[in-house]
């Protein structure tokens, strides 16, 4: 269903021939790189926290961690990450395919960690546990509708 709900999205945008979708998962860093063929920092993964009353989603480089003194100073509250029946309820997307894309709860903020800014190119999850796009750092930005670029990360090499 959310794999679908992104296709229908970058059907949209005229790019759902770039969805790239594996025989096997990509649910984590290492198995997304291992299918796109890529080095694990290149995996944009999303991370979700819960900030008030509202979802806020960290997309980070993929051999990011959180600083959790840069996440508070940022957002005013201490990382709690949410469950997994929270993300499917915040995002409609189950953990192992959270993305910045096709979300529709008006409570879901996205972010763009500037560990990403590196590359060239970045592949985030796509909707499910064996999909990817893969985009540019501009393109990530627009077609995930960001609020912006923050830097709430440590331990990536720039």
């Amino acid at each position: 269903m959310s794999m679908e709900r992104c296709r229908a999205y970058f059907r949209a945008l005229g790019r759902e021939g770039d969805l790239l979708e594996f025989d096997q998962s990509s649910a984590t860093v290492e198995l997304a790189a291992q299918a796109a063929g890529v080095e694990p920092a290149r995996i944009a993964k999303t991370l979700s926290f819960l900030v008030g009353e509202g979802c806020v989603l960290v997309v980070a480089a993929g051999d990011a961690k959180i600083d959790n003194s840069k996440f508070k100073g940022q957002f005013h509250t201490k990382a709690k990450m949410l469950t997994p029946e929270q993300v499917v309820e915040f995002t409609g997307h189950a953990v192992g395919g959270v993305c910045p894309f096709a979300i529709e709860h008006e409570a879901v903020t996205a972010y763009l960690d500037v560990s990403l800014r590196r590359f060239e190119t970045v592949f985030p999850a796509a909707g499910s546990a064996n999909s990817a796009i893969e985009l540019t750092c501009d393109e990530l930005e627009a077609y995930s509708r960001s609020a912006g670029w923050i830097d709430v990360c440590k331990n990536w090499a720039p």
